[in-house]
């Protein structure tokens, strides 16, 4: 199969990214990232979670932050809800779009939210059925797809078997997500086919964490099997916090920097892109992660 000659990124720094800060990110900080993103062209912004304070605590004013951000038109700002309570917070402050998250490794579930693989989908059910009564669209995430900080080696047949069922209970799309971001282009290669092969490639996502560096590499053996959507984070935010060592997300600079010397349009300025970053990696008193960024940096002086 050919490249797609566009992509649909799925922009996850404001909550995939910004949820791992040791310290509280400013509620000012986070609008202005999101209205950055929005102003950049990104069309898809996950813009937080609506999760337990106690555990999230980065994610607290989520309520706060949709209220506050600019809505550009036609764009997206989907957040993430673990259960009933967090899509019926979302619901009140009149989102479009949710995200559920599931694991397709045994242990990590246990470990991550205290709970079988079964019993986490089973909590997603009335998510999708109060979701579907609002008309509002939900979105999967399956995470430790090429590997896991506790198990290791994750079947492939797990993979394939979460993302089922997430699409059968109703999820229009299912991100593939190498939390740890150990795996290679041949290996996300195979576990994206297998899904795409399943659930259909419309339907199938990636979401590579740069751990060992692999991430655009893997993103690029993906567009060959017809991917069309992948999730990014600007200036590489983020990490895991249940795998030590683990790096941010595949940074969206270095992304569309990629996507469009590959002739793929992204609709994303990437000059405004990396201001975004800087402006928000400054507030975090570090450098984006970015190599795009570092180097257009750099070149300005």
């Amino acid at each position: 199969m050919s490249r797609p000659s566009e992509i649909r990124i799925v922009e996850v720094g404001p909550r995939d990214g910004l949820q791992n800060e040791a310290g509280l990110v400013p509620l000012a900080a986070k609008v202005a990232l999101i209205d950055a993103l929005g102003a950049a062209g990104l069309r898809v912004i996950e813009s937080g979670s609506f999760v337990s304070p106690k555990w999230v605590p980065q994610m607290a004013e989520t309520a706060e932050v949709l209220a506050a951000i600019r809505r550009y038109p036609g764009v997206c700002y989907p957040v993430l809800v673990p259960n009933e309570k967090g899509l019926n917070a979302a619901l009140a402050s009149g989102v479009e779009e949710v995200a559920v998250f599931a694991a397709a490794s045994e242990a990590f579930s246990r470990k991550n939210i205290n709970c079988s693989i079964a019993e986490s989908l089973d909590r997603f059910r009335p998510v999708m059925a109060g979701a579907k009564a609002a008309g509002v669209a939900v979105r999967g995430y399956v995470s430790c797809v090429l590997g896991c900080p506790y198990q290791g080696d994750v079947p492939l047949a797990d993979v394939v078997r979460v993302s089922e069922a997430l699409t059968d209970m109703g999820c229009y799309e299912v991100s593939l997500g190498d939390t740890i971001g150990v795996g290679t282009a041949d290996k996300a290669a195979a576990m994206a086919g297998a899904v795409a092969a399943s659930i259909g490639m419309a339907r199938t996502a990636v979401h590579f964490h740069d751990t060992y560096g692999q991430a655009l590499v893997n993103v690029l053996a993906c567009l060959d099997l017809g991917v069309r959507v992948v999730d990014s984070a600007v200036a590489g935010l983020g990490g895991c916090p249940y795998a030590k060592g683990a790096s941010g997300n595949l940074a969206t600079e270095d992304l569309v920097y990629m996507l469009e010397g590959l002739g793929i349009a992204t609709g994303v300025d990437l000059d405004a892109l990396a201001a975004a970053g800087r402006t928000i990696t400054t507030a975090l008193n570090r450098r984006p992660a970015s190599k795009v960024a570092q180097a257009l940096a750099a070149k300005a002086g």
